[in-house]
C-alpha cells in the first residue's frame, strides 16, 4: 500500500473510533444528565469553548508540536471528556467540556493540514495534479469518518434494550411528552426509561476504550511528517498570518453578503442544536425510552450521509436556490408537526420520519451553505469560513444555553422566526448577486465542502 494513503486510512480510522464515543455521547447527555440542564450545558460550553479554540489555538499547536502529535494530544480532550462522564457533575462536566472545546479546533486543523501535505506528495511524486489527490483523500476520510454516527448511536442502543425495568410509561407522564413538555427535571427521566448505573458505566467505559485506540492508532501507526515536507506545513501554516487572519475574520464583516448570511449560518446550529438537545430528551426519551435514543440519530445520520452525496451532485443541476427551498419546506412542515403532535409509543414509525426529514434538510443546509460561501467570497475564503465556524458554533451556544429555560414550544417558534429571517436575507443576497452579475452561474460546486462542514461538528 502507498505509504500516503496507509496514513490517511490511519487517521481515518482513527477519527472514526474517536467520534463513535463522541457522536453516541452528544445524543445521549440532555436525556443521561437532564438534572438542572447539566447535559445541554456541557454541550453549550463546548461549543463556546470551540469558538475560542478555533480563534487562537491550530497554528500554535501545529507550529509547536506537528500534525501528528497535535491529533494525538487533541484527541486525548475527547477522552477527558468521556471520564468526565463517568461520575457527571458541574464540577466534573463543565471542565471536561472546556477541555473538549479547546482541543476540537486543533484536531480538526492538524487533520486538514496532514491530508493536504500527504496529498501534496504524493501528487508531486506521481507527477499528478495536487487538489485532485487532496479531494480523493478527503473522499476517503469522510466515507470512513462519517459512518460514526451510525456506530457510536447503535451501540448506545443495543446497551441501553437491555435495561431490566422497561416498563410502559404511564399516560401521565407522557402529557408531558412533546411540544407543552412540564418542564421538570424528571419528564424525561421516568423510571421506566432510565437506564440503570451499570449500563451507564459500560456505555463509557466502551467509549472510552474507543477514543484511546484511536489515541493508539495515531501515535503508534501515523507517519511523522518528513523534513522534505517541512516547508509545505509552513506555508500552510504562515499564509496567511494567525494576526491577518484573526482581523480579517471581524474585517470580512464589512462585507454585506457575509451580514446578510449571519441568521443562515446560526440557523445551522440552531436545528442541529434542537435535534440532538431537544427532540431526542422530549420526544424520544420521554415517549419510548433512552434506548431508542441511538437508533432514532442513526436514522438521522444515514439519511444525512445519503443526502449530504445526492445533492451535491445533483446541485449543478437544480441550482442551489431550489434546493435552499427545499431544505426551508421541509423544516417549517417538520416544525408546525412537531407543534402539534403528541408524542405515543403507539406511533413508533413517526419519530424516525422527523429525524430522517432533519436530516434531508440538514444535508442541504451543511453542503450548500458552505458552498455558497465558497462562490460567494471566493477571494477571501479563510475569512469567510472563519465566520461561519464563528456563527455556526454560536447558533449551538444559544440553543443549548436556552434548552432547559424555556418550555419547547417556544423553542420551536424560535426555530421557526430564525429559519424564515434566514431565508429573508438569503433571498436579499441571491438578489444582489443577480443584480450585480446576471451571468453568474447559480448552480453550487462541492469542491472542498466537506471537511468544512465537518469541522463544525467538534
Amino acid at each position: 500500500m502507498e505509504r500516503n494513503l496507509k496514513n490517511v486510512l490511519v487517521i481515518s480510522f482513527g477519527f472514526l473510533l474517536l467520534f463513535t464515543a463522541y457522536g453516541g455521547l452528544q445524543s445521549l447527555q440532555s436525556s443521561l444528565h437532564s438534572e438542572e440542564g447539566l447535559g445541554v450545558a456541557s454541550l453549550s460550553v463546548v461549543y463556546a469553548a470551540l469558538i475560542l479554540s478555533s480563534m487562537f489555538l491550530p497554528p500554535i499547536l501545529i507550529k509547536k508540536l506537528g500534525c501528528k502529535w497535535t491529533i494525538a494530544g487533541s484527541m486525548c480532550c475527547y477522552i477527558a471528556f468521556s471520564l468526565g462522564n463517568f461520575y457527571a457533575s458541574w464540577y466534573t462536566l463543565i471542565p471536561t467540556s472546556v477541555i473538549l472545546g479547546l482541543g476540537g479546533a486543533p484536531l480538526w486543523s492538524a487533520k486538514c493540514t496532514y491530508l493536504t501535505i500527504a496529498g501534496n506528495s504524493y501528487a508531486e511524486k506521481a507527477g499528478k495534479n495536487g487538489k485532485d489527490i487532496i479531494n480523493q483523500y478527503f473522499g476517503v476520510f469522510f466515507l470512513i469518518f462519517q459512518s460514526s454516527g451510525i456506530w457510536g448511536n447503535l451501540i448506545s442502543s443495543l446497551i441501553f434494550s437491555q435495561a431490566s425495568n422497561k416498563a410502559e410509561i404511564s399516560e401521565e407522564n407522557l402529557a408531558c411528552c412533546g411540544a407543552y413538555d412540564c418542564m421538570t427535571d424528571t419528564t424525561n427521566t421516568t423510571s421506566s426509561a432510565e437506564p440503570s448505573n451499570s449500563l451507564i458505566y459500560t456505555l463509557l467505559g466502551i467509549y472510552t476504550v474507543s477514543g484511546v485506540l484511536a489515541v493508539l492508532l495515531i501515535v503508534v501507526f501515523l507517519d511523522q511528517i518528513k523534513p522534505d515536507q517541512a516547508e509545505t506545513e509552513k506555508e500552510i501554516l504562515e499564509t496567511p498570518s494567525f494576526c491577518s487572519t484573526f482581523l480579517a475574520t471581524f474585517q470580512h464583516l464589512k462585507d454585506k453578503r457575509q451580514c446578510l448570511l449571519i441568521p443562515l449560518t446560526m440557523y445551522s446550529g440552531f436545528e442541529q442544536g434542537f435535534l440532538s438537545g431537544d427532540y431526542t430528551k422530549t420526544y424520544v426519551t420521554c415517549a419510548l425510552g433512552i434506548h431508542y435514543v441511538g437508533y432514532v440519530m442513526i436514522c438521522f445520520s444515514s439519511v444525512n450521509s445519503l443526502c449530504s452525496l445526492l445533492f451535491g451532485k445533483i446541485s449543478q443541476f437544480t441550482g442551489r436556490k431550489l434546493l435552499f427551498a427545499l431544505a426551508a419546506v421541509t423544516n417549517t412542515a417538520c416544525i408546525i408537526a412537531l407543534l402539534l403532535w403528541k408524542p405515543h409509543p403507539k406511533q413508533l414509525a413517526v419519530f424516525f420520519v422527523f429525524p430522517a426529514l432533519w436530516g434531508l434538510s440538514d444535508a442541504i443546509w451543511q453542503t450548500q451553505t458552505n458552498g455558497l460561501y465558497g462562490i460567494l467570497f471566493e477571494k477571501h475564503k479563510e475569512a469567510a469560513f472563519a465566520n461561519y465556524r464563528l456563527w455556526e458554533s454560536f447558533g449551538f451556544v444559544i440553543a443549548f444555553g436556552y434548552s432547559t429555560k424555556l418550555q419547547v414550544y417556544i423553542k420551536l417558534y424560535i426555530l421557526l422566526s430564525v429559519l424564515v429571517l434566514s431565508m429573508v436575507r438569503y433571498g436579499v443576497v441571491e438578489y444582489l448577486e443577480a443584480k450585480s452579475s446576471p451571468g453568474t452561474p447559480t448552480a453550487t460546486k462541492k469542491e472542498n465542502v466537506g471537511p468544512l462542514t465537518e469541522e463544525t461538528d467538534t
